[in-house]
């Protein structure tokens, strides 16, 4: 699977090292130097990811993921082919204050999104993942971290749930793209857990059941 990592910033290494140890990875940037920089790093690792343009990374990928800020998706739009891509949303759209989400009750950031990537499919994943998780790994005492996987194409919510699934995510069925209502406040949710009441950033949210 050839997967391309929009953004070079935390949440964009952690993936990127997760999934590169599996996958064919490139990561883009606005920032080719950041880019260049995160390939040399994981190198180091032993893990082998491509620095390549925004536009050459998208047209070589199966996948697509934004690892980007949410207000930063619309301007990506003009810099490469998205047509036909499976583009994974990690996107929470937080206000700048951290008082709140953006978008939500009539419509989500993934919803939007699908609008902006008319010709592709988007799917919801990994947004209640902090980045500082894939540096730990995904094993919490035994139990793997969860990942809620929403989309309206049921073919490329599995092929999502197939390589979360590979990385060592348990990758769980979240419904369709409208599910992203309420998978992203509940990313928000895990902030406000992590730094504002003090919980720290080694935690995810997860379902019981039995």
């Amino acid at each position: 699977m050839n997967i391309a990592i929009i953004g070079s910033g935390n949440i964009g290494s952690g993936l990127a090292r997760t999934f590169g140890a599996i996958h064919q990875v490139a990561v883009a940037s606005r920032d080719e130097q950041s880019a260049q920089a995160l390939s040399a790093k994981l190198a180091q690792d032993g893990i082998q990811v491509q620095a390549l343009p925004v536009a050459t990374a998208v047209a070589n990928a199966d996948v697509v993921m934004l690892a980007i800020p949410y207000g930063a998706v619309a301007e990506l739009a003009t810099q490469a082919n998205f047509s036909g891509k499976i583009i994974v949303d990690v996107t929470n759209p937080v206000k700048d204050d951290f008082s709140g989400i953006s978008v939500g009750f009539s419509t989500s950031a993934a919803e939007e999104i699908q609008k902006i990537f008319a010709d592709a499919t988007v799917v919801k994943a990994f947004n209640t993942v902090f980045a500082q998780v894939y540096e730990q790994g995904l094993d919490f005492n035994g139990r793997q971290v969860p990942t809620y996987v929403a989309a309206d194409d049921d073919a490329a919510k599995e092929t999502v749930i197939a390589i979360a699934s590979d990385a060592g995510f348990d990758a769980i069925n979240a419904g369709p793209l409208t599910n992203a209502r309420y998978i992203e406040p509940l990313g928000y949710l895990n902030i406000q857990f992590g730094y504002m009441l003090g919980f720290g950033t080694q935690i995810a949210p997860a379902w019981l059941s039995r």
